[in-house]
């Protein structure tokens, strides 16, 4: 019985304390940025609704993208979908090369977002 008890319990982690809060902020900094981002999405001030509409999206389309940006993140913070959650919240730089958006402002800002999300996973292996 002893052994398979053993066997059960999850193994302790072998990420060094400096890997562990390195990949704790690599995530949180993107995931505080999308959950205002989101939150915005569903309160729909007039920067919001221009911006979308700027991007090419219908004004109908902003709550929407919020609950999906929302759901996104949170599934990425959870650690057993974290995965999941990083596939789905790096999808940003197509919509912005498409409409021809500045380079460091617009196209990139999306990229530095995604190597944030990521980099967490380098830092610390998750779920």
């Amino acid at each position: 019985m002893n052994t398979l008890s053993s066997e059960l319990k999850s193994p302790e982690p072998s990420v060094s304390i400096g890997r562990l809060w390195t990949g704790r902020v690599l995530s949180i900094l993107p995931a505080l940025f999308l959950l205002l981002d989101g939150v915005m999405k569903l309160m729909r001030p007039e920067i919001v609704v221009k911006t979308t509409v700027q991007i090419g999206y219908s004004e109908d389309i902003i709550v929407p993208l919020g609950i999906v940006l929302l759901v996104s993140t949170i599934l990425y913070l959870i650690p057993q979908t974290s995965v999941l959650g990083a596939i789905l919240l790096t999808g940003a730089v197509a919509t912005n090369a498409r409409i021809g958006s500045p380079l460091f402002s617009h196209i990139l800002f999306p990229v530095y977002i995604g190597v944030l999300i990521w980099g967490d996973f380098f830092f610390v292996t998750r779920g």
